[in-house]
């Protein structure tokens, strides 16, 4: 039971990031450096040779938010899911039954939440939007005081996930989407100007 628990935890907390990662990651080899080092470098511009960095802000903005959206989801589960495998049992007690799979959620939406705050912080950043960047540290806070609701950690899921919602729509506007991208992302078109509207929905423009 331990081990069902632990990896089904583990699947739920970081199976979508995994997902983003496989998509929208792995095929271009710069877009893993920047995952792996977690942050935007500038010896990136060195290696394009029209002195343009490869990389748009956009999607440096959007892998190092997942890149830290990761590394965050990792610190603040991994003793969690070490603790899953046993021996013991939660709720014995009297605490919530609901533990481990409460944080396994509420790890996948802090994943969510730094990806899509990293893409609205650098975009608040390259335009002076100092509103724009107390709205994102107040997000923040406010998603760390929800984790406090416990022993009735499962009623801070609610919450928490509007929260991840209505950040994402923030993040997807704010990366370029609009509703025509979502219209063309869902009726798969194939027109070019539809298909440039769907990689910018993506936070990752299409290459020339």
């Amino acid at each position: 039971m331990g081990a069902a628990v632990f990896f089904g935890c583990a699947c739920i907390a970081f199976g979508p990031a995994l997902a983003l990662c496989l998509l929208t990651v792995a095929g271009d080899p710069l877009r893993v450096l920047l995952l792996v080092a977690g942050k935007a470098d500038e010896g990136l511009v060195t290696l394009s040779e029209d002195g343009r960095p490869p990389l748009s802000v956009k999607q440096m903005a959007y892998v190092s938010g997942l890149s830290f959206g990761i590394i965050s989801g990792l610190i603040s589960v991994i003793n969690i899911l070490a603790d899953s495998i046993g021996p013991g049992t939660v709720g014995i007690h009297g605490d919530s039954p609901h533990y481990f799979i409460t944080s396994a959620f509420l790890t996948m939406a802090l994943v969510f939440l730094h990806t899509f705050w990293g893409t609205i912080f650098f975009d608040a950043c390259e335009k002076r939007r100092y509103g724009t960047l107390g709205l994102v540290v107040t997000s923040h806070l406010v998603t760390s005081g929800l984790t406090f609701l416990n022993p009735r950690y499962e009623a801070s899921l609610i919450p928490l996930f509007l929260l991840t919602l209505s950040t994402g729509a923030w993040a997807f506007f704010t990366a370029g989407g609009s509703l025509q991208s979502i219209q063309a992302c869902l009726s798969g078109k194939k027109k070019e100007d539809d298909s440039v509207m769907v990689y910018s929905a993506l936070q990752l423009p299409a290459e020339d």
